[in-house]
């Protein structure tokens, strides 16, 4: 009996020592980013990332309906449909979901930063952005070829429709604007209506809300 008390007591010990080891700096980074309700999209866009700022937004809303959520973005864009599942996430809610550009928003980080609310679409001085009509990867059979030539062409009617929303723009001049990768510097997105203020201090965010 005395030799299972002290296996326990040992246990407690080591328990302790777990509990008291301090969080990784990346940990520390992101519960400090999320008490501020700011969701980052970092890198590539994947359905893992996407997944993860879907479940941080969902928390964050059932902590306030009100108080708005900041996206910051620095990506070269990635998987279409794990972005568009954060698009319509971003639509639903009902706080606001303030987006800011930081370096590259291009692709589907550009069309996120675009889908911010209006007003409070923020961009970094020297970032880039670079919109483009969504990637089809079309390969394998004719049948196959056929098919998913029809669902590359019915997406990129979706983006283009949103996206026409999103910015301000007929479904026409997005479809001939994104031919072709089109860059756009921070005063040049802002005038196309991707973003609408170049930020020149971090403080204007809070101010803003």
């Amino acid at each position: 009996m005395a030799t299972y008390n002290e296996g326990n007591e040992e246990s407690s010990e080591e328990e302790k020592q777990v509990v008291q080891q301090p969080l990784p700096v990346d940990a520390l980074i992101q519960n400090d980013l999320y008490k501020k309700r700011i969701v980052t999209v970092f890198g590539e866009v994947t359905g893992e990332q996407c997944r993860n700022v879907c479940a941080q937004m969902f928390s964050m809303v059932r902590e306030s309906e009100s108080e708005p959520i900041t996206m910051l973005i620095d990506s070269p864009g990635g998987d279409l449909m794990a972005g568009m599942m954060v698009y319509d996430l971003m639509r639903m809610v009902e706080p606001p979901v303030h987006t800011v550009a930081m370096g590259l928003a291009a692709s589907m980080g550009q069309f996120l930063l675009s889908a911010g609310e209006p007003g409070h679409r923020w961009i970094f001085p020297t970032a880039r952005i670079m919109m483009h009509q969504p990637s089809s990867g079309i390969g394998g059979s004719a049948e196959d070829i056929r098919i998913q030539f029809q669902q590359h062409k019915q997406t990129r009617e979706i983006f283009e429709k949103h996206q026409a929303r999103n910015i301000g723009k007929s479904i026409e001049e997005i479809h001939r604007d994104s031919e072709r990768d089109r860059w756009f510097t921070a005063e040049d997105a802002c005038e196309y209506g991707i973003a609408d203020k170049v930020m020149q201090k971090w403080s204007e965010l809070s101010i803003a809300k």
